[in-house]
């Protein structure tokens, strides 16, 4: 008797659940107040418990491509609260998506103790434009793709740059307005933030007047950076507002305003002093619920501070110590007295104690084909990654690094331009530039009334704790009905037998968790046609079909960097035709080939005996475990169950490179000479939720069927495995012979290592040569510790000709 641990649907939501029952509960108040707001802290930590949130964030090794050129990434996975490490997932999805939301490319990477590195080749043909890469797992498919990793890229096609133009029409500028709270009300003051972008998505500078229906203005502003903006005013009953844009142009837009409600809430957050905020409440209205209302700030899953209060004349404060708030975004949510959420309100505190990383370059300048030497320290053991690539006009802007997407951006939606901004700069200026920009965000990653209500949250993902999961339905060919209760059986043609069985659900879905599964690569998913024949089978796509929105823009290029496109385009030829050949392929990482039965009780090599031309012969001859039998149906195969003295009386599961075979008669007719090798699993086999009656394996020469035609009803599909290993090349000029070599060397990406193991306090040193291309670079580093502390650096240095 042999059992295979190979988990069922139910086993893997026990561990989902136990993963969670893992992580430190959720605070459910400021630690040095009580809870205030039961009614509504209660339910929230419930809540956020069952729906732990993780997240990624991938480090790319430059913000502009050349169609042809490789892209390396690495993948940092963490839980929503802390930002810790968090080795949930075993997968990430990685995709590049054109301005259409299309997938170009899509790629499955392992994730291993929460990190994973990968490469995507980019095609030659791709058009030149904006895209987007984004990034998920299964678990983070069960919640808003607003909040997958997404980074836009520039990508350009050097032989056919198109995009070259001037400045776009007026009327093509975007203008939207958000109002502090979320809403304007008649006759209360509000604070209103703006956000002045083009065609591409960046912000432009302007400046405005905001007229009510008589002309008359009530409000004037001037955009600070990124086209951001606030100004305020109070919106009057039966009055309607237009804003009047200057844009640096010289052009103008005009934009209604959003129409105030009768009655509502209004929200204002200021320092109150250095160490602490105020959120002014104001109400108008008779349809307002009466009873106190409610503030909670929470941040990252958690509840940082609540209070409560009745409003006087309409009008109530809560003041919030700044010290109790953590690091990055806090939302502070009002409750009407009905406990409905109707404002909120975003607060960003700076990370005050960050990944201390550095990365050191000595000297600051090299001549081409130097050595160059960098040390990288941090002041806390940490998983980094390095990239260092060239800094022209097309790489001149830089995507958020980990300490500001995991602080910042990560709980925002849409494109933030220029996001290390808003950490870097410190001054006024800096910190009204933030508040513009929260004023332009608002509302959480969750409905709150799933919370309230005590609904638990519909994870219909399951994390992939193990491997890679492949789903797909089943349902009846001629109704199409889904197919509850059916096994279905998944197996990919291979020397290394992998061979998968799953029971369809009520709504006709199979999961199959697959291990070790690497590179392209055939599936055959079936039912036993024998017993079911007819039913539909189908294989999903494991990619998200959800897409968020504002991520991918129109590219205007100026005609100014038509030089540094033409440069791009030599680099790209010459690395193609002189070092692509170097270039590393990808390759499967070690992993145990041993069949999903383990080893057989016998083994026969068929090479070892006579070699017969029929397959009952051998079978007859060589295999005394299992007996021929021949009845009116045709040929059966009978196991003798050595250690009870016993011959089963059903047919054994009988496998042809891991692919079953219903059909005695079929694989009787199969050509023994194209199969090197016979396995025989003598006692009861335990699969899952079936039993066999043995086992039967048959391993062809190449392990590709050798031919063998699988019945018609079987679904055969190619399909992509998880990515493999793949190293990144780079030419060493460590001789003279290799430092005088006439191959060409125009690289702009020096070196990429995404794996980079640092202890505390201990430099480590890592080593490149420079390329031909003479000109400035870019060393970037980015880290995370165990403790959820982020940090990114870089440094410049300079390729100058050779004295």
């Amino acid at each position: 008797m042999r059992t295979s641990f190979f988990p069922n649907f139910s086993r893997l939501v026990l561990a989902t659940l136990l993963a969670l029952a893992a992580l430190p509960p959720a605070q459910a108040q400021s630690p040095a107040a009580p809870d205030s707001l039961p009614g509504i802290s209660r339910p929230f930590a419930r809540y956020t418990r069952q729906a732990l949130v993780e997240q990624l964030f991938v480090h790319l090794d430059r913000p502009a491509y050349a169609a042809g050129e490789t892209m390396w990434l690495k993948i940092y996975a963490v839980d929503g609260t802390r930002h810790q490490p968090l080795a949930l997932s075993k997968i990430a999805y990685v995709e590049v998506l054109n301005a259409q939301q299309q997938p170009v490319l899509q790629a499955k990477l392992a994730l291993s103790r929460a990190t994973g590195h990968g490469s995507l080749n980019l095609p030659a043909d791709l058009p030149t434009g904006s895209y987007v890469v984004r990034a998920y797992t299964s678990w983070m498919r069960n919640f808003s793709p607003d909040y997958y990793f997404h980074c836009p890229v520039t990508i350009i096609n050097t032989a056919r740059p198109a995009g070259l133009a001037a400045h776009p029409a007026a009327a093509s500028y975007d203008v939207q307005f958000f109002p502090e709270g979320g809403q304007l009300v008649r006759g209360l003051r509000s604070r209103v933030g703006l956000r002045v972008v083009n065609p591409a998505g960046r912000g432009v500078a302007a400046t405005g007047t905001v007229h009510d229906a008589q002309g008359q203005p009530v409000a004037t502003f001037e955009t600070l950076k990124f086209g951001l903006s606030n100004f305020d005013f109070t919106p009057l009953a039966d009055a309607s507002y237009t804003a009047t844009v200057q844009l640096a142009t010289g052009q103008v837009v005009k934009i209604p305003l959003p129409a105030a409600r009768e009655s509502g809430y209004v929200l204002h957050l200021a320092d109150a002093d250095a160490g602490h905020l105020r959120l002014t409440v104001q109400a108008q209205g008779s349809t307002l619920p009466p009873g106190q209302v409610a503030v909670l700030a929470h941040a990252g899953q958690r509840i940082v501070a609540s209070a409560h209060s009745a409003l006087s004349g309409g009008v109530g404060e809560f003041v919030f110590d700044k010290n109790d708030l953590p690091d990055g975004i806090t939302h502070f949510t009002l409750f009407d007295g009905a406990a409905r959420p109707s404002a909120e309100r975003l607060y960003f505190q700076r990370p005050r104690r960050p990944l201390a990383l550095t990365v050191r370059a000595a000297p600051a300048s090299y001549a081409p084909r130097a050595r160059v030497a960098v040390q990288l320290v941090a002041d806390a053991p940490a998983q980094a990654s390095l990239a260092v690539y060239q800094l022209d006009s097309l790489a001149a802007s830089s995507p958020a690094d980990i300490t500001t997407y995991l602080a910042l951006t990560s709980e925002l939606k849409g494109t933030i331009e220029e996001p290390n901004y808003y950490l870097r700069d410190t001054s006024a200026t800096g910190r009204a530039a933030l508040d513009n920009l929260l004023l332009t965000q608002g509302w959480s990653r969750f409905r709150w009334n799933d919370v309230l209500d005590g609904r638990a949250p519909a994870l219909p993902s399951l994390p992939e704790l193990n491997g890679h999961f492949v789903r797909g339905r089943i349902t009846d060919r001629v109704t199409g009905a889904p197919a509850d209760g059916i096994t279905t059986y998944l197996a990919s043609p291979s020397r290394a037998i992998r061979f998968y069985n799953a029971t369809s659900q009520y709504n006709g879905v199979v999961q199959f968790e697959l291990h070790n599964f690497y590179g392209p690569t055939q599936l055959v998913f079936q039912t036993d046609y024998l017993r079911d024949s007819t039913y539909h089978l189908e294989i999903f796509s494991p990619f998200s079909t959800q897409f968020a929105l504002g991520y991918t823009q129109p590219l205007a290029l100026s005609p100014a960097l038509a030089a540094a496109l033409t440069q791009r385009h030599v680099q790209v030829q010459t690395q193609r035709t002189f070092l692509g050949r170097f270039e590393n392929p990808y390759t499967q990482p070690a992993h145990d080939t041993l069949a999903f039965y383990g080893r057989p009780d016998e083994q026969y090599l068929l090479d070892d005996y006579t070699r017969f031309p029929v397959l009952e012969e051998v079978m007859r001859e060589y295999v005394p475990g299992v007996l021929v039998r021949k009845r009116k149906d045709g040929f059966h195969f009978l196991v003798v169950d050595k250690r009870n003295g016993l011959t089963f009386r059903n047919n054994p599961m009988v496998l042809l490179d891991g692919v079953p075979v219903f059909d005695i008669n079929k694989i009787m007719a199969f050509n023994p000479l194209k199969i090197r090798k016979l396995d025989v699993v003598d006692g009861h086999y335990f699969h899952g939720p079936l039993t066999y009656d043995g086992i039967v394996s048959y391993t062809t020469y190449k392990g590709d069927l050798g031919g063998f035609p699988l019945p018609p009803q079987a679904l055969l599909e190619e399909y992509e495995g998880v990515q493999g290993e793949r190293e990144f090349f780079a030419p060493r000029y460590e001789t003279a012979a290799q430092q005088q070599s006439r191959l060409p060397d125009f690289r702009n990406l020096l070196y990429w290592q995404p794996d980079i193991a640092l202890a505390a306090g201990q430099p480590r040193t890592l080593s490149f040569y420079t390329s031909d291309q003479l000109g400035r670079y870019l060393v970037v580093a980015q880290g995370l510790a165990p403790d959820g502390r982020a940090g990114s650096t870089s440094v410049v240095l300079e390729v100058k000709p050779a004295l």
